[in-house]
Order: C-alpha cells, then sequence, then structure tokens
C-alpha cells in the first residue's frame, strides 16, 4: 500500500510541474513543492471535493457536466492556496490546468492500465 500511494504521489508531482510547464499562469517552485502540492490535492480531492460535488450539483445538471471543469479548477486554487511555493493566477488557468491533468491521468492509464494506484 505504501508503494502504490508513494508511486502516485510522485507520478502527480511529475504531471503537475509538466502543466506548470505547459501552461501561463501557473507556478510551481521545484520538486519539493510539487510533492506537497500534489499530498494536498489528493487531500482536497478526498475531503472537500464530494462536498463540492453535491453543493453544485445543480448547476452540474444544467451545463451538462462542464461546471465540473470549474469545480476541479477551484480544487486546485484552493491547493495552491494551501501550499507554499505552489500560485495559480486566475480561474482560466486553474481550469485549462484540471482539463489537463485529467487528460493526462486518462493517458496514463490508457497506457499503463486503469487501477494501476491500487495493484
Amino acid at each position: 500500500m505504501p508503494q502504490e500511494f508513494l508511486a502516485h504521489l510522485i507520478v502527480t508531482a511529475a504531471l503537475l510541474l509538466l502543466v506548470t510547464n505547459a501552461l501561463d499562469g501557473i507556478e510551481i517552485r521545484g520538486a519539493v513543492s510539487a510533492l506537497f502540492a500534489a499530498l494536498v490535492l489528493g487531500l482536497v480531492n478526498a475531503l472537500v471535493r464530494p462536498v463540492a460535488l453535491v453543493l453544485t450539483l445543480p448547476l452540474t445538471v444544467v451545463t451538462f457536466g462542464l461546471f465540473l471543469l470549474v469545480v476541479n479548477g477551484g480544487m486546485l486554487k484552493l491547493a495552491a492556496a494551501l501550499v507554499p511555493g505552489f500560485r495559480i493566477r486566475g480561474w482560466m488557468p486553474a481550469i485549462w490546468a484540471s482539463l489537463l491533468l485529467t487528460l493526462l491521468n486518462v493517458l496514463i492509464d490508457a497506457v499503463v492500465g486503469p487501477g494501476w494506484q491500487s495493484q
């Protein structure tokens, strides 16, 4: 279990660094900040995101799920607010980063296999 957690943490940190290099408006100062950001993002997604999803369900339904991009961007912004050395300037970079992170995770799942985090 600890190996899978550590692997997922490292992959998420690497993806955050990749997204930082690909998009303007997002800054991460080094690998340690990226690892801490990945950890905090995981905690935010586990604890805050479910509540946000329930609260925004009507808006999500009306927008055919597109509002989930805003929710995911909000989770990134919250993580950035909590992690020193991780900064997101504005909502659009957060939304684009959440979309890019999602696509990269889907790509990793396609290459490595779904559920690689829990093997």
